[in-house]
């Protein structure tokens, strides 16, 4: 009795150890090599609204590099969106549909037209924009069958929404200046301040093309340039001090949240043009999710990581960072925005 009680205690002492090994495996961080300035980690939760999250992350690190410090809301931009396709829904007799999901590209377009303000300002932890989505369709059809009219449609649509979420705001305030919420986007940026990113061999490189994926809803369109002048553009604009907005598949079975890593099945082989290629050709790399890219770091072996803020909360090793593998980034980056130089 005593052997096997000694022997018990041996095998969890032993299955401990190798948890514990684990564990630490996982937790190791790779050297920083650089990282940029960067606003806390912010959560979507059930929202389709990456694109804008981490677009709206990119252009609060490029304003923090020119020393202005912008924490900006998501759900306002998220509200304009929301009403801009409600009125398709209804102009459409129901057939254009709602959908919040989008490219980061699009952001841009929609800070643009509609302006911005301070994250404190408009944001609210119990939002479930899905359920909106259900309560506008849902309003526009009765509206249509009782033949209201647009104006009165979207007056019920402004009172729903000023109750769900925040009664729009007429004026910024920051620094003892009063801004529009136009006035005060165009303070942060400009649709043209960005150039967006790809690298895939059905079109020709150095050319630009709208790229098709299904989020791309306002049919933009990219510079296409070789996969290795685009990971060394990625990588100087992190070294100048610049975040990088990443879009890209996040389907892959070592692409974890809850350890804070990604990289893809066989690392020791280094992705080409061609295996890119390929995987997106056959929908094996597919339009996800998007992050800001805010660094560089690199393991003891020398294997290099991509760090990563991510928009789903601080719940992982890493506070909400990701690090993302060199090959990782090389096979399943669909796009990429980066402030022009």
């Amino acid at each position: 009795m005593k052997k096997l009680v000694i022997l018990l205690t041996l095998v969890l002492s032993l299955t401990s150890c190798h948890r514990e090994r684990q564990v630490q495996q996982i937790l190791q961080k790779p050297q920083t090599e650089c990282l940029v300035k960067t606003t806390p980690v912010k959560d979507q939760g059930a929202s389709e609204l990456c694109w804008i999250y981490a677009m709206l992350a990119t252009i609060e690190s490029d304003r923090l590099m020119e020393g202005d410090s912008v924490n900006l809301s998501p759900q306002f931009i998220a509200r304009k969106y929301l009403e801009e396709q409600a009125d398709r829904f209804y102009l459409s007799g129901g057939k254009e549909k709602i959908s919040m999901r989008g490219m980061s590209s699009m952001l841009l377009h929609l800070l643009s037209r509609y302006g911005m303000t301070h994250y404190d300002a408009f944001h609210r932890d119990d939002v479930d924009f899905r359920v909106l989505t259900r309560k506008i369709e849902q309003m526009a059809l009765v509206s249509m069958a009782e033949r209201k009219g647009l104006t009165a449609f979207r007056k019920d649509i402004g009172g729903m929404l000023d109750e769900s979420l925040h009664g729009l705001p007429r004026y910024v305030f920051m620094l003892g200046a009063e801004y529009t919420t136009l006035e005060f986007a165009h303070s942060l940026c400009h649709e043209d301040d960005y150039e967006a990113l790809t690298s895939f061999t059905h079109h020709p490189f150095g050319s630009r093309f709208v790229l098709e994926t299904p989020d791309n809803h306002f049919h933009d369109s990219f510079l296409n340039v070789p996969l290795d002048t685009l990971m060394n553009r990625i990588e100087k604009t992190l070294k100048s001090g610049h975040a990088v907005c990443w879009e890209g598949d996040i389907s892959e079975p070592k692409f974890s949240f809850a350890k804070g890593i990604a990289k893809i099945e066989n690392e020791q082989q280094r992705v080409t043009q061609e295996m890119r290629q390929k995987a997106f050709e056959q929908r094996q790399t597919t339009d996800d999710h998007c992050m800001e890219i805010i660094g560089l770091a690199r393991t003891e072996k020398g294997s290099r990581y991509f760090i990563c803020k991510n928009s789903w909360g601080t719940e992982n090793p890493f506070g909400g960072w990701m690090y993302l593998s060199e090959n990782y980034l090389r096979a399943k980056t669909l796009a990429v925005w980066m402030k022009k130089s």
